[in-house]
């Protein structure tokens, strides 16, 4: 599955509330500031089913589990192939950061469909040529939470703890395929996550803008 890596793009991953937003922000800026051609995403993207998942995510659709698995599985293939995806904008030299991609398919959706389903899903997807997993306590990421508005669908603490044991196994599963991964303690501070995040981005052929 996803053997092949595509060069120039980077995922970050996490449970939620582990920080992935604001590190995709906080290098993106850095990219902006050393003029560096780049593009910020994520999934569930703007588009149409990403518009639908959010929906579900927030208790205003139902849908079944394995449902969901293929609206995220469709959602992915327009962000990846679509006009100005990732692939088109990383062929064209941009760095393309995404909060969130298969992996989190893997951890979220398998816990109820269970990983090969999901795996058969996603088995078209390039590979990043980085992953930053960061490792975010269970309880650190629901005080975050906390701090929300409301909740979404898969937020609870028990779930989000066998959330964290998908991620490690689909990091697992990749292992051998030349995918670089970055894990991190989610626990520090913004600041220091965004400098080790940024020392191997610094290693990544970056073209100027």
């Amino acid at each position: 599955m996803g053997s092949s890596i595509l060069h120039g793009f980077i995922v970050l991953e996490g449970l939620d509330g582990a920080g992935t937003t604001t590190q995709v922000r906080l290098l993106c800026d850095r990219l902006e500031r050393e003029e560096r051609a780049h593009h910020g995403s994520y999934e569930p993207t703007d588009g149409p089913v990403g518009r639908l998942i959010r929906q579900v995510l927030a208790r205003k659709v139902d849908a079944l589990p394995f449902t969901v698995a293929m609206l995220f599985a469709a959602d992915r293939h327009e962000h990846v192939n679509g006009p100005d995806g990732i692939v088109e904008r990383a062929a064209r030299g941009e760095l393309v950061i995404s909060d969130r991609y298969l992996f989190s398919s893997l951890a979220y959706q398998s816990i109820e469909c269970g990983i090969r389903r999901v795996l058969e899903l996603n088995e078209d997807f390039p590979l990043p040529e980085l992953l930053v997993f960061l490792d975010t306590p269970v309880a650190v990421s629901q005080a975050r939470l906390d701090r929300r508005v409301s909740r979404e669908l898969y937020d609870e603490s028990g779930f989000q703890a066998r959330v964290r044991e998908g991620y490690l196994q689909a990091i697992e599963h990749f292992e051998g395929t030349g995918m670089r991964v970055l894990m991190l303690d989610g626990d520090r501070t913004p600041e220091q996550i965004h400098e080790t995040i940024w020392t191997e981005t610094a290693r990544l052929p970056i073209h100027k803008v």
